[in-house]
């Protein structure tokens, strides 16, 4: 009897913690079902269902207003993720490997974007760009993107950092590699899924980004997210919807990728001097 209650609350607990799962799931995912499902809505409005339809993401493709938007989203994205992929790579780099005055105030101060509010860093990046005179543009989000980016991007690559063998270096160096050589055939090999991963970061957060970009952004750097919420005044109409399911289709696809890349082990292979030689 006392084996067959056991099982029995065994059972029961395993059934009540999937339908727990459930309902977590259901309570996550439901508006986003909701929002692709209206995206199809053939009325103007999207406070009812009309019938299907797929007309809007062909009206979506000749509006130039949103296609402008897609391109200064785009822009930004690419210069900030760039920009911010090699100066963070190098920060990452330098903090892991090297000891000196200050490391320690530099390590904790990468921190500080990820900590403080978006509000809080937009309105100091707007501040910032009064006081030296710099009028607002599409260049202005494009600093401002990259100084939000750096830090996750030096986070992502000190992490997959902390995990290098410091003597696969010393081998290659003992089998006639010179310093530059190692770290191109050695050290960058296993930086490369941290890097990879850093910038896919740095490219979603860019692209959907919506508080910084607003107190930084000017006349003609309007970005999709800026044009997302100024049609949002007017109501919620399919357009928007079809907007947020692409953002989302691309978000979603972005981190599949950063999953995957931050899987991929880091594995070197050190051919001697005389081996390369030969082949």
């Amino acid at each position: 009897m006392s084996k067959a209650s056991s099982r029995l609350r065994r059972l029961t607990r395993g059934k009540g913690l999937r339908v727990y799962t459930a309902a977590v799931y259901a309570f996550l995912f439901a508006p986003i079902v909701v929002l692709v499902l209206f995206s199809f809505n053939n009325a103007k409005r999207s406070a009812h269902w009309a019938g299907f339809t797929t007309k809007w993401y062909g009206e979506l493709l000749h509006d130039q207003a949103i296609l402008d938007a897609l391109s200064n989203t785009m822009k930004v994205a690419a210069v900030a993720t760039l920009t911010a992929t090699i100066f963070g790579t190098l920060g990452a780099f330098a903090l892991t490997r090297y000891k000196f005055r200050g490391s320690d105030l530099y390590n904790g101060a990468i921190y500080i974007p990820l900590v403080i509010p978006e509000i809080v860093f937009g309105v100091a990046l707007l501040t910032f760009f009064v006081a030296i005179g710099m009028p607002l543009s599409l260049t202005t989000v494009m600093i401002a993107h990259i100084a939000f980016s750096i830090s996750f991007v030096i986070i992502i690559v000190k992490a997959r950092m902390a995990d290098f063998d410091g003597s696969l270096e010393e081998a290659a160096m003992d089998l006639g590699a010179t310093e530059v050589e190692t770290f191109i055939y050695v050290t960058l090999p296993f930086m490369l899924p941290g890097i990879v991963a850093g910038a896919l970061m740095a490219f979603i957060l860019s692209f959907d980004d919506f508080v910084i970009t607003f107190f930084t952004a000017g006349v003609g750097a309007t970005t999709l997210p800026l044009k997302v919420f100024s049609m949002v005044k007017f109501g919620v109409s399919p357009e928007i919807n079809v907007i947020s399911v692409f953002m989302l289709l691309m978000a979603v696809l972005l981190l599949i990728v950063f999953q995957r890349v931050q899987r991929v082990p880091g594995t070197v292979k050190i051919k001697s001097t005389a081996e390369a030689e030969d082949q």
